[in-house]
Formats: structure tokens, sequence, C-alpha cells
């Protein structure tokens, strides 16, 4: 009987010593030395944060986006708790998830570790420890948080009476909110971090904190978080360092001719102008994956857009500025060291944006020097823009502007921290977690080192890009303005090649197909998987993600998406047979410059070594 009793304590789930063991302090004494450091550490911290605020040198308008979070929550709120009837129904639904909580629990406390219970809850891969639910009060933690999240969301889908605006913004916040507030993100409350605390006696918070401090003392007093390690790149070095020369440069660009790979050419050359928000040397990142490099084994004269990241100087410089001394600078070069009047231009985001007002204006100024237009991740049509459009109204954008107005320029680091927020569970906690709670050093990684490299935004050029695009989607109406003209897609009669990414956040894929139906030309428009980056830069030789082509044009983009046909592998041969299609003649290999103009510098430039 005794024996019985034993054994029943042994397996006694809610006391499993191999659930208890890995959390038990072992030395609290060298716990309690390391908390020590780390405390000096986060001290070291806090001082390089408040230093240059006390100096002056930084003035943060904390007030605008809390207030903005406050405001836009508490008319969420108002919803809620202005009906007796709606606030019940609210409390009934939480406390409903609750009791299902309580519910799993008191079966997981009554059944071995190892006895699998129903868990109706999503599957996360914040929570991929299996102590998340192996462990009891780790499972109770992980079933809260989940299901507190997911009630946050209802309440602000089945809000009603909310504009379409500040939905989006409610639902925005409450993602960042609960981004933050997961239990993965603390110590105390996550079984990985707890286990390498206890075992390590603290030692990973000691060098977590020092990492904190080095990383707001990197960024001058604003904390960027490092998810690379940076010292394992150079740019010319490792990284862009396809053979190339800057043959021309005005006040906001250079252009780079890059030396030919083949014995002859395609008649027509390629000109890439890339967005100014990022460097251009994401489509050269190194010689695998450089889409630069590509082109020219495939025969293409390429030319590419190196744009000047700006400063004070640069403020009054807008859209038509970097339409007539970028692209129009760009076409001039091309033809003093070619002899071309045509040529294939690529786009890419914003660059593609500006791209096609540039051939709306261009089509009315009967310059016809740009034969084809490929548009990367490229939108026209903002009504479905995406998160970002939740940073953008009148009294937002004010504020945007008064700073601007006050340096000429627009930070690199805010629209960086823009574009992470977009996917704070991905690009911020995970990184944070693995930087300053546990204590390690991030992995080499090219894409997330170009990802850091940020570049400033011009104050006119800036606030054009946000009023007219995401404020007004001017554009896409015929109603955008410049050079004193009203700009029409309509009139842009030439080929386009429309290229969107499936799991795109920062251009939707649905707002790049709106986009496809407002030019006056054929448009081939094209999908393919993964992101506004992978989804772009995927060499044919990875074999990796699809793309799907010929879909029925028209209708929705779901539908497009349905009856289009998917091929496995890189769009990149697909583009390629595009191009030929459209002109296949082919020339003596050009060497950069011509015989017209000098290398000013080697490739990739002076423009894209300035780090922010």
């Amino acid at each position: 009987m005794d024996n019985k009793r034993e054994e029943t304590a042994q397996s006694g789930p809610a006391f499993d010593a191999k659930l208890i063991e890995p959390y038990i302090i072992k030395d609290p004494q060298a716990l309690a030395i390391n908390a020590a450091k780390a405390l000096e550490n986060l001290g070291k911290a806090a001082s390089s944060w408040l230093a240059p605020r006390e100096r002056g040198e930084i003035v943060d308008p904390v007030a605008e986006p809390v207030s903005e979070l406050i405001k836009t929550m508490s008319k969420l709120a108002e919803y809620w708790m202005s009906d007796p009837k709606r606030t019940l129904e609210a409390q009934t639904h939480l406390l409903n998830a609750v009791f299902g909580i309580w519910a799993r629990s008191l079966t997981r406390l009554s059944t071995s570790p190892d006895t699998p219970v129903d868990d109706p809850l999503p599957k996360d891969k914040r929570f991929a420890d299996e102590d998340w639910q192996r462990n009891p009060f780790f499972d109770f933690l992980r079933q809260t948080y989940l299901v507190l999240s997911d009630w946050a969301d209802k309440m602000v889908i089945d809000a009603e009476g909310l504009d379409e605006h500040t939905r989006h913004k409610a639902a925005f916040y409450v993602r960042q909110i609960t981004a933050a507030l997961s239990p993965a993100n603390f110590v105390a409350t996550n079984p990985q971090l707890y286990r390498e605390t206890v075992a390590s006696s603290g030692a990973n918070l000691v060098k977590g904190m020092q990492m904190l401090a080095e990383d707001i003392a990197a960024g001058k007093g604003e904390l960027r978080i490092r998810q690379t390690d940076t010292s394992k790149f150079a740019v010319g070095e490792n990284m862009a360092i396809t053979p190339g020369k800057v043959i021309a440069q005005s006040d906001i660009c250079e252009v780079i001719q890059y030396e030919p790979a083949t014995a002859t050419v395609l008649k027509r050359p390629l000109l890439i102008c890339p967005p100014w928000i990022n460097k251009f040397y994401i489509l050269d990142l190194n010689p695998q994956k450089s889409f630069i490099k590509w082109c020219v084994e495939q025969g293409h004269t390429v030319f590419v857009i190196s744009w000047v990241n700006p400063d004070e100087r640069h403020a009054n410089k807008d859209w038509e500025s970097y339409i007539r001394e970028g692209i129009d600078f760009a076409l001039d070069t091309i033809e003093k060291a070619t002899g071309e009047k045509k040529v294939n231009a690529i786009g890419y985001c914003v660059g593609g944006t500006l791209l096609a007002a540039a051939l709306a204006l261009h089509a009315q100024e009967k310059d016809s020097r740009i034969a084809s237009a490929t548009l990367f991740t490229t939108q026209v049509d903002f009504t479905y823009a995406g998160d970002l459009k939740v940073f953008v109204d009148e009294e937002q954008l004010k504020g945007v502007e008064d700073r601007m107005r006050e340096t000429g320029y627009l930070d690199g680091s805010k629209m960086a921290s823009a574009f992470s927020m977009l996917r704070a569970s991905e690009l911020i906690w995970p990184y944070f977690v693995n930087n300053y709670l546990k204590g390690q050093d991030p992995m080499p990684f090219d894409l997330l080192y170009w990802n850091s490299d940020s570049t400033r935004m011009a104050a006119a050029n800036h606030s054009f890009y946000l009023r007219n695009c995401y404020l007004n989607n001017t554009l896409s109406q015929g109603k955008m303005q410049l050079a004193g003209k009203t700009l029409s897609l309509k009139k842009v009669k030439i080929p386009i090649y429309n290229l969107a990414t499936r799991e795109d956040h920062i251009a939707p894929a649905k707002s790049v197909y709106i986009g496809s139906a407002l030019f006056g030309g054929p448009v081939e428009f094209v999908v393919t998987g993964s992101g506004h980056i992978a989804g772009v830069v995927n060499p044919p030789d990875k074999k990796k993600y699809q793309y799907w082509t010929h879909g029925k044009a028209g209708g929705s983009y779901e539908d497009w998406l349905a009856s289009a046909e998917e091929t496995a592998g890189s769009w990149w041969p697909h583009w390629q047979a595009w191009i030929e299609k459209l002109d296949h003649k082919q020339v003596p290999a050009r060497k950069p410059g011509g015989d017209a103009l000098n290398a000013i510098a080697d490739a990739p430039g002076r423009n894209v070594l300035e780090r922010v």
C-alpha cells in the first residue's frame, strides 16, 4: 500500500521533479552578484539614453504616438462601454474563454504531463519550447495570453460605428500591444529564458544589458536593436561587388554602369530605379543573390540610380526633382554612354511609384525614351496599402512635416522603425529576447545588414509622397500635379511587367494588382511567393518559392490568383523571356561610359557608403 502511494506521488503531474528541477536556483550568491552587474549595465543604458536628451540633441515627441494610441483606443472602449448590453457581451465572451482555460488547466493537473490534452488554441512559434505546454504554469500563461489576444482582436473587429481609418489604427495598436506583452518577452514568464538564467546564474542578463547599453550608445540615444553581426559585412568588399563604374552624378544621385559579362548585349539598356528609402544594393547583396549580376550575365547593359543620402541641403528636393535629376538625368547619361534612345526600366517599391509618375509625365511631354517598365512590389493605387496607412492622417502628417521642417529631412530610423512594427513579432521582439535577455550575439545575415543600413528622406520629397500617395491617393485618381501638369496613368501605353509578392506587408499584392488596371497599355501581372524582399531577390539556382502568371484579367485579386498558373522556382527567367520578346536585338558589349563619359569612381560609388 505504501509502495503504491509512493509510486503515485512520484508520477503526480503537478510535482514531477523533471518539470521543476531546471527551474531551481542552484547558486543564489552568483545570481545575486550577476543581478547587480546587470543592473549596473542597465544604468549605463539609461545614461546613454538620457544624455543626448539632457543636452537637447534629441527631442522626443513622445506625446504624439502615445496620444494617438490613447485617442484611438478610447474610441474603441467608448463603443463597448456606452451600452451595458454590449459591455456584458464583451465580458461574457472573455469569461467563457477564461473558463475554457481553467477547465483545460484542471485537466492537465489531473493527468500525466505526457498525456495529450486537447488544445484548441492556434500554434505560435513563439511558444515552441515544449515546457509551454508540458509545464502547467507556463501552459496557463500561454493559454491566457492567446485567449486575451484573440479577445482584444475580436473587440476591434466587432466594434461598430468606427470609421475605417480608426478601426485600422485600433487593430494595429492592439497587435503592437499584444506583441509587446507576450509572456515570451520576459524572463520570469518564458521557460527557456528562465532555465537559461538559472543555469548561467544570470550571466545572460549581464551580457544582455551590456549589449543594450552598446546599442543605445551606437544609436546616439536611440535604441537600434542589432539584428545581425555587422562586423562581418562591408559594402564594396563582400556586398555590392558586381564590377562597374560611376559614370555620372547629380545633386541627388550617382549613375552606375556595370561591366559587361557577355560578348554581345541586348540593344536596349536596362535602367534600375531603386527606392530612396533603402539603398540599391538589396539588388546586389552578394554574387549568389545579385539580381544586377544576373541581369549582366543575361546580356543586359545595366545602369542603376544610387540615390544620395539627403541632409539639410536637399530639403526642397521634391518628386519633380527626383524625376528630373534622377530618372531623366540617368536617361540622358545612358544616351551619352551608349547612343541609345530607348531603354527598359525597372522601379522597385517607391522607386517604382516614382517611375510610374515619371512615365505619366513623359507621356504628356512626348518623351518616349522608356520603352518598357518593370515594377517590383510597386503601388500606384494606395486604397489597400496595408498597415503603413496607420501612420498617415492629416494630424499625424502635420507632426511629421513640422519635425522635417526643423532638419530638412526625416531620419532613416523613423521609417526603419515603422517597417519593423509591421511585423513586430518577427522583426522586433525575437531580437529583443535573443540580444538583451539571452545575451546572445545575432548571427551574420546580409539581408538584415542591408535592412539596418537606413537612409534619410528629403523633407519635400517625403511630404509629397505621404500626401499624394498614402493620404490622398492622387496618382490613381488622375489628380497628381507635377511640373504644372496633371498626371494620368491611362496615357502610359508602354508594356508593363507588374510584380507583386504574395506575403508583402509593405506593398500588399492586392494593392499592386488593383494598380495594374490603371495603365493604358498591356500589363503582365505576376505574383511571386514570399515577401517584399525575398520574393524579389530569388535567384533561379536557389529553386525557392514559386510564381503565378496568366490569371484572368479583371475582377478581384483573389479570383485572379485562383485562376493563375503556378510555376515552381524563380520568376527571373520569366521576366527575361518577357524582355527579350519585346526586343531581342543584340549589339557588341559596351564598356562603362563608352567614349563620351569617364569613370568617376568604382561601383558601388560613394553615396551608398554613407551610413546614418
